[in-house]
């Protein structure tokens, strides 16, 4: 293994993306790769150029990461790991540039998404850009005082670019999901602390194939805490599955729901077994003083 390889983190973006600011907050010690699409930064890990991708899979206020869906299954890599990234995005301007010049906001859709309300309140048009930092880059190059860009403090800093609004997100629990891939699976075990198990499958067509197929995972007492369709070949007859579960396919209660699981699926294909983030406890125990 080369030493590129071991210390690399591959991730889509420019430098100062959001999923910059994950890879290094995840892994301080590894050098980063941007990468110019998800299939790239995953082809990287692939070929060897990289050790690790950090790949944004869905977002607390925009929700499900387009694409992502599409490319795990087919990307021959394994999750083995996961991160929730706290999103903070600024109204980034051309050193100088007043509020009151500024006529558009540039920036990645499911930014766009999650600042509405600024958006709607200064009356700006929004433009979509490939990712946050690379609406940073282009306001920068531009030169055009007219145009702001919706990006990270980093971004500001790398591009030379003025804040001229903070922390305009939507919504105070602005957070970002990633999932960490490797060529090889997560050495995690049953009984090693909470994990959490990632899938795809397909129901036969039958009546009621979904909910025998996950019926199993009700009689057994196993957390399903995620669970999206999406369409496949743009067929509207072939749908895929898309599920999370807390537990590792060797415990018993999870091995039982998987069989089920297979005897009323044409596919199922495991992403990985992972730790789970500590994230994940702090949201129940946050509930749990809520509720009592």
């Amino acid at each position: 293994m080369s030493n590129k390889r071991a210390d690399t983190i591959a991730f889509q973006g420019e430098l100062g993306a959001n999923s910059h600011l994950a890879a290094s907050d995840a892994f301080p010690n590894m050098e980063v790769l941007p990468c110019a699409t998800f299939e790239d930064a995953l082809a990287a890990v692939k070929s060897g150029g990289a050790r690790l991708a950090m790949i944004p899979i869905e977002n607390s206020v925009a929700g499900r990461v387009a694409d992502i869906h599409h490319l795990l299954p087919h990307s021959g890599l394994f999750i083995v790991g996961e991160h929730f990234e706290r999103v903070r995005h600024q109204l980034l301007v051309l050193p100088g540039v007043a509020l009151s010049e500024v006529k558009a906001a540039n920036s990645h859709i499911m930014a766009l998404g999650q600042c509405r309300t600024v958006i709607s309140e200064l009356k700006l048009m929004p433009v979509i850009q490939a990712d946050t930092a690379g609406a940073a880059k282009f306001v920068k190059e531009s030169g055009d005082r007219t145009q702001a860009a919706i990006a990270s403090k980093l971004a500001a800093e790398i591009y030379g670019l003025d804040i001229a609004k903070e922390n305009i997100e939507d919504a105070a629990h602005n957070t970002t999901r990633f999932v960490v891939l490797a060529a090889e699976p997560a050495a995690a075990r049953a009984g090693d602390g909470p994990v959490v198990t990632t899938f795809v499958f397909r129901v036969r067509n039958v009546p009621a194939a979904l909910y025998k197929a996950l019926g199993g995972f009700a009689t057994n007492g196993v957390n399903m805490t995620k669970l999206e369709s999406y369409q496949l070949e743009g067929s509207f007859n072939a749908t895929m599955f898309y599920a999370d579960i807390e537990g590792h396919p060797d415990a018993r209660p999870v091995r039982l729901a998987m069989e089920e699981l297979d005897f009323f699926t044409s596919e199922v294909n495991v992403l990985g077994t992972y730790p789970a983030s500590p994230f994940r406890a702090a949201l129940k125990a946050q509930a749990n003083e809520a509720g009592a």
